[in-house]
């Protein structure tokens, strides 16, 4: 475009009193589709690929606005504070509940419209993390247990997956006749990924046969482009084939645009295009895999420095790409950001008008309640253990999760206004000074450290000197310094300043001390960061990394008596994230549960609140413990640490209810000896402590199923790097501790004889089952009615595939008839003679009960003619 071109479009664009549009870009009475090509022609080439960045430029003279596509939106809007944080997708999931979920979704989107508008009115500009395009949900499939990020998924099972998926998109992205989305929502991560962490960026994955990727791997994406209207759909970081999903055609032209008809963006995972010639090695440079990824089908990329995508102009020059290649998906790019209003005054887009009273409002709270309590699995209550009285004289509440308030909020999160620990919940239901509260022992380390903390000086004075700057480098002028004299815990989560005059993002700091050891021994430093983190010893680094949360290390150290050591800590908070430091240091000494037993004299009943957390198991973390490695498990045992405490305590003669939260399956055998009861609470979100309560002491009739298999052993789990499902999740294997669709209740239900309409049908024809189902018990309560198909004489198929479910509410003695249609799609499977999924003719077992497990089905035969 020349100069004078320019300037006459800026003219316009800065006409504050201009009322009709100048240029058709400007016209919100035209489509998405005709303002983006118009203003695609008004753009040089570096502009085009620099809109095509995650974090894209503005360009003043054009009007374009800074626009960043990330954004996240798990469980509520996350990176942000004063939000709804609900429960993890996994716990969601456990509700069966995709009617309560399209509510959820509602309300974030809500929260996220309200955060972002009041932050740009505040004279900010648009950032990660604060934006109208969050990448959610997550609709991969968990099939390995050992996975840390399975907690994001909805569970194993693609039917179930497909259901949630499709109503958090519709709830994130609004009306669909709504002339502007509320959100645009993003399908992850495309496809057949789920872990290892420690390998995803090398990964080659050649084992994944048609049937398998088509049944299992494939139905949710498909779900949520085609029922959901889903606008971005995230390529993933692995090898398909030997092509990256970012760089695949097949995946991105073939399936994805020419089989389903998706026409929105393809987005890729942060990093994924450098993989292409750093970790893939089928690229040379960035230039070719710029253009390669663009030639398959990625339409933005997400990197966290130097963008691949800012050299296609040089791609163009080289012949490597078509300056064509590149408006087609510019045009994908822009039509997003027009559908959102964008380029509007916001005085004519709805959504914009969503006032910030909605943050964490009554009506949000109840719903985060709901869900939290809709999740909650009973796996076992022996000789009725649950629910448990009020009247007691002395309850113990013990374990390392009893009193955490952010494990509660999972990975992924955005900071509530409050949260209730489960511990508050429980004192909700008995007073505190009935209550004996004792943490007993850690999640994982199997020693208590005795802090040395308070051994520390500097300059004369007990503990450890801060010093803050206000920019990321500790240069210049200091902001101010403190004497901090308790182990470090600092957060800027509520808009919480560090030190008085700090600012809340883009500062930094040192903390250093002097500790001189009384006697020569090994000692251990425990901490981390948000952010950047640097531990030194007398100028040594000892510990270093920059992470997106924060990460508690355990360094050993070995200390000579007398002699001095200065301790530094180095921080600095990056990468827009609500800033975080931990530390503290000192002695290990080994749990001895002795003092516990004697501590529980006079208590009978104790609650233990045990499992894992979000600082064990999450995306490709740094630390590592026995048992986990870069945010996943190498076994699903719970941790020998807890799984001795609760041997302990049932030996003493307790009467031992074990609370698991987890974002995964844990091998429960031994835990089925030591406990009376066990209920799985996953990571259940802002209100998950009075869900946990209300549940046991009996003010809520648990009704959650389990959506993943909790297996006996880690044994027969095969190598986490093989994708073939043989063996793997309820479809491939009858063995499980607590099967998919396990869940306990305190009535009793029972399912009678289905009926259906017909027995023989057209592949095009639906079938209505009529199923009776009673609470033949003594409480009110809901059972979740569950129906699996499987093909008679299907050889290599699912043992059987969960195709329908319904939550059915029964009052104490009621009975109904409860009603499920099966559409032609419930009796689709891949077929090898036609590959592609289809209905085809033959017998097909329809099972229905209240699990997947054989014993607690009934089964008909519905033929297809």
């Amino acid at each position: 475009m020349n100069n004078i071109r320019r300037i006459l479009v800026a003219a316009m664009v800065f006409s504050a009193l201009s009322v009709k549009a100048q240029f058709p870009y400007q016209n919100p009475n035209l489509s998405s589709e005709e303002r983006a090509k118009d203003l695609i022609s008004r753009l040089t080439l570096e502009e085009k690929a620099s809109l095509m960045c995650d974090q894209s430029d503005p360009i003043p003279e054009l009007g374009v606005k800074r626009f960043n596509w990330w954004s996240e939106a798990l469980h509520g809007y996350a990176n942000n504070d004063s939000v709804t944080v609900f429960p993890e997708p996994i716990g969601m999931a456990a509700s069966f509940n995709d009617k309560l979920l399209y509510h959820i979704y509602d309300a974030v989107s809500d929260e996220a419209r309200a955060k972002y508008h009041q932050w740009i009115r505040a004279g900010n500009e648009n950032k990660r993390f604060l934006s109208l395009s969050v990448w959610t949900p997550n609709v991969n499939i968990f099939r390995d247990p050992r996975w840390g990020r399975g907690q994001e998924t909805y569970g194993e099972d693609p039917y179930l997956t497909s259901r949630m998926g499709v109503a958090v998109v519709k709830g994130l992205q609004g009306p669909e006749d709504a002339k502007y989305r509320k959100l645009l929502a993003c399908a992850k991560h495309y496809a057949v990924h789920s872990g290892p962490e420690w390998s995803r960026h090398e990964l080659n994955l050649n084992n994944v046969n048609p049937r398998e990727l088509y049944e299992t791997y494939m139905p949710a994406f498909k779900a949520l482009v085609q029922e959901a209207d889903v606008r971005q759909v995230m390529c993933a970081y692995q090898r398909l084939d030997d092509e990256p999903c970012c760089g695949n055609t097949r995946l991105l032209q073939r399936i994805l645009r020419d089989e389903w008809g998706f026409k929105y963006l393809v987005v890729s995972d942060c990093g994924a295009i450098t993989d292409f010639f750093t970790t893939h090695n089928v690229s040379s440079d960035a230039v070719h895999a710029a253009s390669k990824a663009v030639l398959s089908g990625t339409d933005v990329e997400c990197v966290w420095e130097n963008y691949p995508f800012k050299n296609l102009p040089e791609a163009v020059e080289r012949d490597l790409i078509k300056e064509e290649d590149i408006d087609k998906s510019l045009m994908r790019v822009l039509v997003g950001r027009f559908d959102l209003g964008d380029f509007d005054n916001d005085s004519i887009v709805p959504w914009a008008q969503i006032p910030a009273s909605v943050l964490n409002n009554e009506k949000h709270r109840q719903l985060a309640l709901d869900i939290a309590r809709q999740s909650m699995t009973l796996l076992q209550n022996r000789n009725n253990a649950l629910p448990l009285s009020k009247k007691h004289k002395k309850i113990a509440v013990i374990g390392p999760n009893a009193n955490d308030k952010p494990m509660l909020w999972g990975n992924y999160n955005g900071t509530p206004v409050r949260t209730i620990s489960i511990l508050d919940g429980i004192q909700t239901k008995i007073a505190a000074d009935k209550i004996l509260y004792d943490k007993a022992c850690d999640l994982v380390e199997d020693k208590v450290t005795v802090s040395y903390f308070g051994q520390c000086s500097v300059d004369g004075k007990p503990g450890f000197k801060a010093t803050y700057w206000n920019n990321p480098t500790r240069e210049g002028d200091i902001v101010t310094t403190q004497q901090i004299v308790n182990p470090i815990k600092m957060t800027t989560a509520g808009q919480h300043e560090f030190a008085s005059g700090v600012k809340l993002e883009g500062f930094s700091a040192i903390y250093e001390t002097d500790f001189v050891p009384k006697v020569s021994e090994e000692i251990v430093f425990k901490g981390g960061a948000t952010g950047y983190f640097e531990l030194l010893v007398n100028g040594e680094t000892i510990k270093k990394y920059n992470n997106w949360r924060t990460l508690s290390s355990r360094i050993p150290f070995k200390v000579e008596a007398g002699q001095k050591y200065k301790i530094q800590i180095l921080y600095n908070q990056s990468n827009n994230w609500q800033a975080n430091v931990e530390f503290d240091f000192g002695k290990e000494i080994d749990v001895d549960y002795t003092n516990l037993i004697n501590k529980l004299k006079g208590v009978d009943d104790v609650i233990f609140v045990g499992g894992l957390s979000g600082n064990l198991e999450g995306e490709e973390m740094p630390v590592n413990y026995p048992g986990f490695k870069g945010g996943d498990r190498t076994n699903i045992e719970l941790p020998s640490v807890q799984r001795n405490c609760l041997k302990a305590l049932k030996e003493a003669g307790k009467k031992v209810i074990f609370v698991n939260c987890s974002g995964s399956a844990i091998a429960l055998a031994p835990e089925t000896e030591s406990c009376d009861a066990i209920l799985q609470a996953w990571y259940p979100g802002e209100s998950g402590g009075l869900a946990v309560a209300d549940v046991l002491f009996g003010d809520y009739n648990p009704s959650g199923k389990l959506p993943v298999t909790f297996y006996e052993n880690s044994e027969k789990l095969g190598d986490f790097e093989d994708y073939s499902m043989k063996g793997k999740t309820y479809r491939y294997t009858t063995e499980a501790l607590f099967p998919f669709g396990f869940g306990l209740s305190y009535t009793q239900f029972n399912i009678g004889e289905a009926k259906a309409d017909k027995n023989s049908i057209q592949p095009n024809e639906s079938v209505e089952l009529s199923i009776p189902v009673s609470n033949v018990g003594q409480h009110s309560g809901t059972e979740i009615l569950q129906v699996y198909i499987r093909k008679v004489n299907d050889m290599d198929g699912p043992l059987k595939s969960l195709r329908a479910y319904e939550r059915v509410e029964l009052a104490k003695g009621q009975t109904v008839n409860a009603k499920i249609v099966l559409p032609p799609s419930s009796f689709e499977f891949y077929d090898w003679s036609q590959r592609k999924m289809t209905v085809t003719k033959g017998e097909y077992e329809v099972y229905y009960g209240n699990s997947s497990k054989e014993a607690d089905l009934k089964k008909i035969r519905i033929t297809i003619l």
